[in-house]
């Protein structure tokens, strides 16, 4: 499977630097900004599984931008771990309290900091396991592995769920066959591209009765994306 991607948002080049190279070398993706707005638009747009977000950025504050982040429902889940310089008690509750998930003070150790990161994203991928995804009447249950469309059951193949959970959990972004490939069958599995059509067509069959088939939409010249949005304006 891929690894995690984390998002560092920090206006200093040299903390994103070092980082960058501590979250590289312990096996993960690294994605940077050096601002708000920039962390904005790649949290929306890449959908990292973890954002290491600094307090003291420029127009906007870290602490803004987790407070915007938790009131959207389309990124209030991604974890969220303050790094910064503020150590007074009054500034952990307070970004605690906002939504982050864990507040790490500078200096720090580049161990503690992957040691955090690790149990954060085990918590929240526990969490996400467990819970329900719902979009508009098609509701997907991990616990159970039974899908419904408006309370109905719907019957599909293990590949197809898969493959469902996969884009319900990374709605409304572009992916390739071979990104598609790796995410749902493993990177070590060797399978051609051209098989996830095949199984894009019975995912479809699958919701078609119900519908639901209009919000897997073949994205040209890239693959296939899960958007209930193009088919609203369609």
């Amino acid at each position: 499977m891929s690894r995690n991607r984390i998002l560092i948002v920090d206006d200093e080049p040299a903390i994103r630097e070092m980082v960058a190279v501590a979250l590289e070398l312990a096996d993960f993706d690294v994605l940077e900004a050096e601002n708000a707005q920039r962390g904005h638009e790649i949290i929306v747009d890449e959908r990292p599984d973890l954002v290491l977000l600094d307090w003291m950025l420029p127009s906007v504050t870290g602490i803004e931008l987790a407070r915007r982040l938790k009131r959207d429902e389309t990124t209030n889940e991604v974890p969220i771990i303050m790094l910064t310089a503020k150590s007074e008690e009054d500034n952990k509750i307070q970004g605690l309290d906002v939504g982050a998930d864990d507040y790490i003070t500078k200096p720090f150790s580049t161990r503690e900091l992957i040691s955090r990161i690790k149990a954060v994203l085990r918590r929240s991928s526990s969490a996400a396991a467990e819970k329900a995804i719902e979009v508009e009447g098609l509701c997907l249950d991990p616990v159970s592995h039974r899908i419904s469309a408006n309370d109905e059951p719907v019957d599909m193949g293990p590949t197809e769920y898969r493959l469902l959970e996969f884009f319900m959990s990374h709605q409304e972004r572009a992916y390739s066959r071979t990104q598609l490939l790796d995410q749902v069958w493993g990177a070590n599995v060797y399978v051609e591209d051209r098989t996830i059509d095949v199984h894009i067509r019975r995912l479809r069959k699958a919701l078609a009765p119900y519908g639901f088939d209009r919000f897997i939409q073949t994205v040209r010249g890239t693959g296939y994306r899960f958007s209930i949005k193009a088919a609203k304006a369609s």
